[in-house]
């Protein structure tokens, strides 16, 4: 096996791909990051504090969120990328490990966010749609210009983080599939979408009502994932694979309140775009010809790096940059202007001949990017214009040229620091391919056994009850196991994958609401669960985790639910502007189902059930006083 391996890993090593997909994959993997630490910021004394504006025992959360959201903002740009992504990973660990969110606000895709970072820290992700390469470009003298082109990279970059992020993810979640009934009833997808508290704002009736639809999804959903790690990186089945994926992950996003979930799987699918698809996409959007030809005096070192930074941005090529000495001659829309007039302005001639010049170049240029044609737009505008003007001309008349005889001096700046991809993968691996190769193996050996220990810990162990502490070899081999479980949880994301199981939705029979009433004395809904018992937006996310998974769940524990009985009311309590002393919560309680058959109309069933008024909630000097059963369970 290690020679298999050690064969195929070193084959790959050496195939180089566009690495188009795996720019892309960084800049969902940014916003993905960043909307979360906008949640967050949301949020913040909700997740953060004991008691939301009352006990604020982190009050510097707010300013290393923002920090964080910086870093994000880095790696969306890819703009001093190692640095960023080192940074996004220490970020992900710190916050789920040492605040509240991973014990009460689990967000369901926290362990894969830090696996998928841990992934980003080796991989070539600045090497498309990057600023980095701009800063490697203005870096040295110009000598030419190319259109953007994405660089090539091995296929390692896309095919580890596959198999190791998804392949293990869904391998290790269907094992767990299996011992839950609905699922092997074929009703894995339609259970949850039943449930009030865990569907969308859109009505997914007509689908849930279909028994022999939701019975194919459940089913073949099992089979996507017992069989993606083994299948995919077949040519004939990458396609379906992917379509499938995207479909899946698709629903969830749509259908249930956990999109960051949806969406942070979503984004794996970029490196499984076929090749031959960004190429194709490549050409249906780029320009066969330049529509625009810009003129530059090649001795201004501030006009050279101008065009250096617009030929970058140009992912279209709608642009052809020349520099005037040698070609303005041979256009002979330019052959009214004078050598000394037309090195004084950016120029450019359009297909139709019409010449441009200053910042009506500029704004040409961003037309015919048409992605930058909001900016073009808004400096066309009167009045901004004509002050936009004015800075141009400031800054044209202040710029200074070079001897022609010193080239040397142009565009000086600092190189950027090669990744650890560039270290590793490229200089490492030109030189000494196979011992690298023979690293990789090992390292990849090593993470694959750390999967496997969880997948067997949980997937089989605990779901098969068996007693790991019956002899003293069985009790050393779990404590070992658990030892590595907790190094791979933290460092690496892998965790068991046993969402929305039998043993989540068992007795799952009653969920809660909570009301006010105001000064009118009128009963209102709190806008956090409303009267069909839905979590509304923008409780979704993490918030619905607290809620719907440990504040209510199949047997109510008294202690966690007045503690987010407690949350929830002094948060939401002066958000929508009530005084918290001065308001009665009411407790609402219905009745809802939760079948592993199928049954006809299940979610208007539960949305339909009528609620009963079980307790109130007030406080008292920001002191808080429960009035309600003892046993909600019995209720």
């Amino acid at each position: 096996m290690y020679k298999h391996l050690f064969s195929k890993l070193n084959s790959l090593l050496q195939k180089k791909v566009p690495a188009t997909g795996i720019g892309l994959f960084r800049i969902l993997y940014g916003l993905v990051t960043l909307q979360e630490i906008i949640f967050l910021g949301y949020f913040n004394h909700l997740i953060f504090d004991p008691i939301p504006y009352i006990d604020m025992e982190f009050p510097m959360v707010t300013f290393f969120l923002c920090l964080w959201g910086i870093i994000a903002g880095f790696i969306i740009l890819a703009y001093r990328y190692q640095f960023a992504v080192i940074s996004n990973y220490i970020f992900w660990i710190v916050f789920v490990n040492f605040t509240s969110m991973q014990r009460d606000f689990d967000g369901g895709f926290d362990l894969f966010m830090i696996g998928l970072g841990f992934f980003l820290l080796f991989m070539p992700g600045d090497s498309a749609f990057s600023i980095d390469n701009l800063r490697k470009k203005l870096s040295s003298p110009m000598t030419h210009y190319q259109h953007y082109q994405a660089a090539n990279v091995s296929v390692l970059a896309y095919y580890v983080p596959i198999i190791l992020c998804l392949g293990f993810l869904y391998f290790d979640s269907a094992i767990h599939k299996l011992f839950a009934e609905h699922w092997r009833n074929g009703l894995g997808s339609w259970l949850p979408a039943t449930q009030p508290y865990y569907v969308s704002a859109l009505d997914m009736s007509v689908f849930l009502n279909n028994e022999l639809l939701e019975k194919t999804i459940g089913y073949t959903i099992l089979v996507f994932q017992f069989t993606f790690m083994f299948l995919f990186w077949h040519r004939c089945c990458r396609v379906i694979y992917l379509l499938i994926g995207i479909g899946l992950h698709l629903g969830i996003t749509l259908s249930l309140n956990i999109y960051p979930f949806g969406m942070g799987m979503l984004i794996c699918y970029s490196l499984l775009v076929p090749f031959s698809w960004y190429r194709a996409i490549g050409r249906i959007f780029t320009y066969k010809q330049p529509v625009l030809t810009v003129f530059y005096d090649q001795f201004c070192p501030l006009c050279n790096r101008t065009v250096l930074i617009l030929n970058h941005v140009d992912i279209f090529q709608a642009i052809e940059f020349k520099n005037a000495q040698e070609y303005a001659k041979d256009y002979s829309a330019l052959a009214a202007i004078t050598p000394e007039t037309l090195l004084t302005d950016l120029y450019a001639v359009d297909a139709q001949q019409r010449v441009y010049a200053g910042l009506d170049t500029y704004i040409q240029i961003g037309m015919k990017m048409r992605y930058l044609m909001p900016i073009s737009l808004l400096l066309s505008l009167p009045g901004i214009y004509q002050l936009a003007a004015q800075n141009y001309r400031r800054i044209a008349e202040g710029r200074r040229r070079l001897d022609p005889c010193d080239t040397q001096c142009l565009l000086p700046a600092q190189c950027p620091k090669a990744s650890w991809y560039q270290q590793i993968f490229e200089q490492l691996g030109s030189q000494k391919p196979k011992s690298l190769s023979r690293k990789l193996t090992k390292i990849l050996i090593a993470i694959v056994i750390l999967q496997l220990n969880s997948t067997i810990h949980y997937g089989i162990v605990y779901r098969l009850h068996i007693d790991p502490h019956q002899n003293q070899w069985s009790d050393m081999l779990s404590k070992g196991s658990n030892a590595l479980l907790a190094l791979s949880q933290t460092f690496l994301g892998i965790a068991p994958h046993a969402l929305y199981l039998h043993d989540h939705f068992a007795g799952y029979d009653r969920i809660i609401a909570i009301t006010y009433t105001d000064q009118n004395g009128v009963e209102q809904w709190l806008p956090f669960v409303n009267e069909q018992g839905r979590l509304l937006a923008p409780n979704w996310g993490r918030v619905h985790s607290m809620w719907a998974n440990i504040a209510v769940t199949p047997t109510i524990n008294n202690v966690r639910l007045q503690k987010f009985l407690m949350k929830v009311t002094a948060f939401w309590g002066p958000n929508i502007g009530l005084d918290i002393n001065k308001t009665v919560f009411h407790i609402k309680l219905k009745k809802i189902d939760a079948p592993s058959h199928w049954v006809y109309n299940q979610l208007q069933l539960n949305f339909a059930a009528p609620w009963s008024t079980i307790g109130t909630v007030t406080w008292n000097n920001n002191v808080i006083n429960f009035d309600i059963p003892k046993d909600i369970n019995s209720l």
